[in-house]
């Protein structure tokens, strides 16, 4: 991922400096066990611990020295123990016994995602925790709802923040039990076997490094698992797009209820000095359109030839690290917009009121139902009322009042009532009760 948006923490956990240090603690894992069942003499263990020891704390092999070595055997997990072997001398013998690359290389990837999934899932805490602040903020805030862009029915417009913050605690769910199914290890050889470790062994080996066994694996760990997190990776950023996306409609000059935070000496176009853009949500959606490529890629890796191709490997050099690391950085922009969001909530009450009585539609129909009108003619009357106020012949509640059939069944004060934003909103306290026992 490009440097404008990468974030530190999780770009050095895709580092090829951090892989490879993560490959040397898979690799000593196994000489350690190696050690307990008495294949490497305690004097050569207590040798190669010591150098392996002093090579972590030096930062692992140098990159470039691998690189070196890739170079010339255009193999990486050959070029990474060729350049173990540099640093081991005659010790190296002891490096990737019993294994196939796939065993070092998945492993190893497991274990990073548990440490991608830990920052991802911290990012959405942070999240949770200012959509509530903003749900409690604006819930006594009427403003009008909208369907396909047209006013429809008052609303609350803390339940915008609501719902995202609903919404985001299923994101969180889905992460964490998406994570438990990377967490998942194998070091079953080159076609899945254990013909030099025993599912005994390698269930030991692999809960040090605080993964399970995969139950049956071929050369790889099968990719339904990977897909299975990337597609939980495009959720998250159609999610991070839908807030996005409502965002940008409120921010546009005829509607004016939001705006983004506008720092001191920014700018919005080269050429138009007065404008304000939505930049950052606008940003943000590009970014759901790159998390949703990447899920679909992934989805391509399940299928592969036999018990391994490699067909998988050049897709995934690329988008485990580019999606976890675009995510985290759209949850933390995300997170700064909303941090930052002013609300109009003059305008916000401004285009309530300019949507007029007809959004109470929907009481007066119901009410002439339960006085025993047909839903039909029901319907057609209070149609009738809406359509001639919207083309300017009258107020709604005029209108209605004059109706023959309508004030036949309605009383004026039943009328009157009807439209009423207290009416109208009178059940949301119970809705953010049960949110937050959802949360």
């Amino acid at each position: 991922m490009i440097e404008r948006y990468s974030r530190k923490p999780m770009t050095q956990l895709w580092s090829d400096r951090y892989k490879y240090l993560t490959w040397l603690r898979v690799e000593f894992e196994i000489c350690d066990e190696l050690a307990a069942n008495g294949h490497i003499s305690k004097k050569d263990f207590a040798e190669l611990k010591r150098k392996i020891t002093l090579i972590i704390k030096k930062g692992g092999i140098s990159p470039e020295k691998i690189a070196k070595h890739e170079a010339l055997t255009r193999h990486d997990v050959i070029a990474f123990t060729s350049a173990l072997a540099d640093e081991l001398g005659s010790l190296s013998r002891y490096i990737h016994f019993g294994l196939t690359s796939s065993d070092v290389v998945d492993t190893s990837l497991s274990i990073i995602i548990q440490q991608v999934g830990s920052l991802l899932l911290k990012e959405v805490e942070a999240l949770l925790a200012i959509l509530w602040k903003l749900a409690i903020r604006y819930r006594d805030l009427p403003t009008i709802g909208r369907s396909h862009g047209m006013f429809a029915e008052p609303t609350s417009f803390g339940l915008k923040f609501l719902g995202w913050h609903c919404e985001w605690t299923r994101n969180k769910r889905r992460l964490e039990n998406v994570i438990k199914q990377m967490c998942y290890g194998k070091l079953a050889g080159a076609v899945g076997v254990n013909s030099h470790w025993d599912p005994d062994t390698e269930m030991r080996i692999l809960s040090r490094l605080g993964l399970e066994r995969e139950p049956v694996s071929t050369q790889v760990i099968p990719r339904d698992r990977h897909a299975d997190f990337m597609n939980v990776i495009g959720i998250c950023g159609s999610s991070l797009e839908r807030m996005a996306l409502e965002l940008r409609h409120l921010q546009r000059s005829e509607v004016g209820e939001v705006s983004e935070g506008f720092q001191k000496g920014q700018k919005g176009s080269s050429a138009m000095p007065h404008k304000r853009n939505p930049v950052s949500s606008e940003n943000i959606t590009g970014c759901a359109r790159l998390l949703r490529a990447y899920a679909q890629a992934q989805l391509e890796n399940i299928s592969l030839w036999h018990e391994r191709d490699i067909s998988h490997s050049s897709v995934e050099r690329v988008v485990f690290p580019d999606a976890t690391i675009l995510l985290d950085y759209g949850l933390n922009r995300m997170g700064m917009i909303l941090s930052g969001l002013t609300v109009d909530e003059s305008r916000v009450l401004k285009n309530l009121n300019a949507a007029g009585s007809t959004v109470f539609s929907g009481h007066y129909m119901l009410e002439l139902v339960r006085a025993g009108v047909s839903r039909e003619d029901a319907y057609s009357w209070i149609q009738e009322c809406a359509l001639a106020s919207l083309d300017g012949k009258g107020d709604f509640i005029r209108l209605l009042s004059k109706h023959p059939k309508v004030s036949g069944k309605l009383t004026p004060i039943k009328i009157r009532d009807l439209a009423s934003i207290k009416h109208q909103l009178r059940n949301v306290g119970r809705i953010y009760e049960l949110a937050k026992k959802h949360g």
